[in-house]
């Protein structure tokens, strides 16, 4: 029987999972207080799990594969995470209107290149779909839907609505969809709250 994941430490209010991905760094604009969420394969997984990325069955057959390749887990947690950064600092660069890094868009393509030699359509029920081929054979099979939701972002409507989260220290992104476009936190419940508090003390301070 499957094991139960570990109490999670990730969090889903971006909006899109190429954007959930980003966000699998705590306080990204605080540099002493930065945390990096995915420490190993099996966090890797455990997020792609919970995001919808792959499968439980995916999951537990890539947890296997890590278990008898170790340093090729290794290498594909360093892939995911490259992936990742080049993911924050295109978003982030929206996000602030700021120019496109010219590095990170070329990984983001080569990324997308790799992900699509093991995409194919498939037809069932009278509908078509992406499916992507033996994902629980390649350790990098998590990297595959958030490589595409990339750049399905980048080409939609909606990457006018990316966000980086107001908060001091966080820079987490979003999609704002609210009706007057006017969200300011990547939660409302912890960063909305905490930068209110914040704000409030140090005007009665200053009073």
């Amino acid at each position: 029987m499957p094991q139960p994941r570990s109490k999670t430490p990730f969090e889903y209010t971006g909006g899109n999972l190429c954007l959930d991905f980003a966000n699998t760094v705590n306080h990204w604009a605080g540099i002493e207080r930065r945390k990096d969420l995915l420490a190993d394969y099996a966090r890797l997984l455990q997020w792609g799990e919970e995001s919808g990325a792959i499968s439980r069955k995916t999951a537990d057959q890539l947890e296997q594969l890590a278990s008898d390749a170790p340093g090729n887990a290794q290498s594909a947690l360093r892939s995911a995470v490259q992936l990742r950064d080049v993911i924050y600092d295109i978003f982030a660069a929206v996000a602030g209107h700021r120019a496109i890094p010219n590095t990170a868009l070329a990984m983001l393509n080569k990324n997308l290149q790799r992900a699509f030699e093991h995409a194919q359509i498939s037809h069932a029920n009278r509908h078509f779909a992406w499916e992507w081929v033996l994902p629980e054979r390649s350790l990098e099979a998590m990297t595959w839907p958030v490589a595409r939701a990339a750049a399905e972002l980048l080409t939609s409507d909606d990457l006018a609505l990316v966000r980086e989260c107001a908060a001091e220290d966080c820079a987490w992104l979003f999609l704002d969809k609210t009706k007057n476009h006017r969200r300011r936190w990547c939660d409302m419940k912890s960063c909305g709250n905490r930068e209110k508090a914040r704000r409030y003390y140090q005007r009665q301070k200053a009073g």
